[in-house]
């Protein structure tokens, strides 16, 4: 038996029925099978312990959901924005009294430590409050008319169903960024979490129900993705499709949700530069490389994927920075200690070992890691490559690993180019003490979010999202409403 496994039986519980774990689909407020029985097995990567399965539904029982959330968006839409943000409050506040029994079924299905998974369930928690708070604050405008007897308004109302489909990485806190702010626009929703991580999105069905919202406003469907989807995008009772995955998926969903000219959001793939110039505090620079790489083992979209530092601190950048990766403990999410979960799943682990190969063959060294951990399964040590160089794969290819390659640099101009020569544009972080050079950077910097002098900078108060092919739209903040609504423009004549 693999030592992960092990280790994992004696301090996971993922051996026992778990809170929140739900084996059915939620469709129009009653639990249900997929129409054919069929079903998915869901594992631990932590143990490779089968958790339970999933229903393998496809297009008729989306269909069927689909049509629940019409039928609920007609009394959803017609609540006070009071009643709404009420009813948000609570689902928040059942969240938080929930928190250690979602952790624990987030960190059974997806690996990442305990700890980690208490701060995701935190966050879905306080984007839904955020949320709350922001229903009662979408407002309309009057404009003065130019006609005289005339008077013109603007109002937002709802856009109708929304259909979301949420990545494995987070599978609370994505589904809450949709999920909360479609509530609070007065939208109803059918969600699709992940065949690797769904228990935390079927959880969503659950906790719905805890708070009292009414059946069928959200709707949680499991199984073929592909028809899945093809039914999310073609159905023109869905007027909205919000998405976080890969690029070419959400290509993929764009192009087919054209036909019905739905409202879309797409947060997509990234490959965040992480810069340190000379003037950086060198141990701030290495703590934020640290938090930004391998938290959740490098499985996040905007963890740093290209580490650059400057020619005068990049050899003590180095060193210091490879001192810290080596104490990163490997090991079961549930173990004391452990910041380094497994990854998600074989696939990812070939990936890493492709750019780590490509990596060394083009004169990459190996400075600490850089092979498959003794724990065996998916386990994977956290690694740091020197020498790296622009014509490696991971200078273009998203890692979503535990491996930190690290560039050097020369001037501020180079950079910059390095950091803006790819597709995607989702963030990027950067250490320096010159002010100057902060607004510089930061202006010339082609991406949605920039981190300047912190490594971690998600929070439900600002604008999540990217620009090129990291996505359209933004979630959390002020603007996260926006995508939900419809601007409707009222003018009133014979006053």
């Amino acid at each position: 038996m693999p030592m992960a496994a092990q280790t994992a039986s004696q301090s996971s519980p993922a051996a026992q029925p778990l809170p929140f774990q739900r084996e059915q689909n939620l469709i129009g407020g009653a639990w249900v099978d997929a129409d054919s029985g069929a079903t998915i097995e869901v594992n631990n990567p932590a143990t490779g312990a089968i958790i339970g399965t999933i229903p393998q539904a496809g297009r008729a029982e989306t269909r069927r959901a689909i049509e629940a959330a019409a039928d609920a968006f007609k009394i959803w839409r017609a609540k006070t924005a009071a009643e709404r943000a009420s009813a948000l409050h609570k689902l928040a506040d059942i969240i938080l009294a929930n928190q250690d029994d979602l952790a624990r079924l987030l960190t059974t299905e997806q690996g990442k430590p305990f700890a980690e998974a208490k701060g995701e369930v935190g966050a879905s928690a306080a984007y839904v409050r955020w949320f709350a708070e922001e229903a009662r604050r979408l407002y309309g405008d009057t404009i003065p008319s130019p006609w005289a007897g005339r008077r013109i308004m603007v109002t937002k109302e709802p856009v109708g169903v929304v259909a979301a489909i949420t990545p494995w990485n987070f599978p609370s806190s994505m589904l809450a960024r949709k999920v909360g702010a479609a509530l609070a626009a007065g939208c109803t929703v059918v969600a699709k979490p992940a065949e690797l991580t769904p228990y935390s999105g079927l959880a969503w069905g659950v906790l719905a129900e805890m708070a009292g919202i009414p059946a069928g406003c959200v709707n949680i469907v499991t199984g073929d993705a592909k028809e899945i989807g093809l039914e999310m995008t073609s159905n023109p009772i869905v007027k909205k499709v919000t998405f976080t995955g890969s690029t070419p998926v959400g290509k993929l969903l764009m192009k087919q949700s054209a036909d019905t000219m739905k409202k879309i959001s797409m947060e997509l793939g990234g490959n965040a530069p992480f810069i340190v110039f000379d003037d950086a505090d060198l141990d701030a620079a290495v703590e934020g490389a640290i938090a930004s790489k391998f938290r959740n083992s490098g499985q996040t979209c905007v963890c740093a994927n290209r580490i650059y530092v400057q020619a005068g601190i990049h050899d003590a950048f180095a060193e210091k920075f490879a001192e810290a990766v080596r104490k990163l403990k490997i090991g079961n999410g549930f173990d004391d200690g452990v910041v380094a979960g497994p990854l998600i799943e074989e696939k990812a682990v070939a990936k890493v070992e492709r750019l780590l190969k490509d990596a060394t063959d083009k004169g990459g060294t190996i400075v600490t890691g850089g092979k498959r951990s003794p724990l065996g399964l998916t386990f994977f040590e956290p690694t740091v490559i020197a020498n790296a160089t622009q014509d490696m794969g991971f200078a273009r290819e998203e890692i979503f690993g535990p491996m930190a390659p690290l560039f050097k640099f020369e001037t501020e101009e180079e950079v910059v180019r390095y950091a803006n020569s790819t597709e995607y544009g989702l963030a990027c972080y950067f250490f320096t003490k010159d002010l100057g050079r902060a607004f510089r950077v930061s202006e010339a910097l082609e991406y949605g979010q920039v981190g300047v002098n912190a490594g971690v900078i998600t929070t439900e108060v600002a604008p999540f999202g990217g620009v090129k092919e990291s996505g359209v739209g933004r979630e959390g903040s002020k603007y996260g409403c926006d995508d939900y609504l419809n601007i409707k423009y009222i003018c009133i004549g014979g006053v």
